[in-house]
């Protein structure tokens, strides 16, 4: 099976990025589970990778299922958002954490777990 991307023409790469290894903006706000909606349709005339990330993103999607979907590096992914990001054409936000502590498993419990799992 080959992995998408692996052995992609990187001249093809260096023309969707326009030959950018960073995107401008916010870029870094894209982690792999960060969650995508978009906030517009494609328009005419948008780069075809842009418009299939705004297609793709009707729901929230993970940049990690983006880069599956659209068969690029997670890196080309992340400064595509970016430039959308900047643009105003989508949003971006990390999926809900707990917001109280309580939520969480008590330590105590994970802590007999974890010698119930080195007896084994």
């Amino acid at each position: 099976m080959k992995r998408p991307a692996r052995d992609e023409d990187p001249d093809r790469l260096y023309t969707v990025t326009g030959g950018r290894s960073r995107s401008g903006a916010g870029a870094d706000a894209f982690d792999l589970v960060t969650l995508v909606v978009s906030e517009s349709a494609p328009t005419p005339g948008m780069q075809s990778e842009h418009a299939s990330i705004l297609r793709i993103c009707r729901f929230p999607t993970a940049v990690v299922e983006l880069a599956s979907d659209l068969g690029l590096p997670v890196s080309v992914v992340r400064i595509l958002l970016g430039d959308l990001l900047a643009a105003g054409r989508i949003t971006a936000r990390h999926p809900r954490t707990p917001d109280v502590a309580d939520e969480l498993p008590d330590p105590e419990i994970l802590k007999q777990v974890l010698v119930g799992l080195r007896n084994l």
